[in-house]
């Protein structure tokens, strides 16, 4: 279903047609199903912050916390700090995507363990997109592959969420 749907949103995204309000409803569900399944499309997620910022007055909060939080599944890539700057300030100061925005901060400086303890905060928003956890423990596996030589177990599984 993702690919499928991947190949109608890339032909939407062409030319002047990309920032079209009527693709909004479209763009919105291929997000869901990128959380359901697994996919990432980091063009059908900027189009949609674009058009937010074009159209205030059809911005969803959901939507914009299920795009922030599929960009922290593509770390180290700088997908997240895109797509935050895609939104304005005044939507920046709800109270979710705060903790969004602290959570990649935390990865962003190797803050490990606070990121699992402050990943409860947001657990309603995470329930629904597939694989995420298992995103972030390969980024945080990515990092202590090209930082550390040597490390003690239940560091490695403190860093991944405890882990056994």
């Amino acid at each position: 279903m993702a690919e499928a749907m991947k190949a109608t949103v890339a032909s939407m995204l062409k030319g002047i047609d990309r920032y079209n309000p009527e693709n909004l409803t479209t763009l919105e569900k291929y997000i869901d199903i990128q959380a359901r399944e697994n996919a990432y499309d980091l063009e059908a997620n900027l189009a949609v912050l674009k058009l937010y910022q074009f159209n205030p007055t059809q911005y969803r909060l959901p939507v914009v916390q299920m795009i922030l939080l599929k960009a922290l599944t593509n770390l180290p890539h700088t997908d997240f700090v895109l797509c935050k700057c895609l939104i304005d300030q005044q939507n920046l100061e709800h109270d979710d995507i705060k903790n969004i925005v602290y959570l990649h901060d935390l990865l962003e400086t190797c803050h490990f363990k606070a990121f699992w303890d402050g990943i409860k905060k947001v657990m309603p928003l995470i329930i629904g997109i597939t694989g995420f956890e298992d995103s972030i423990r390969k980024f945080i596996c990515h990092v202590v592959n090209i930082t550390f030589q040597s490390i003690e177990k239940d560091t490695l599984s403190t860093f991944l969420g405890g882990l056994p």
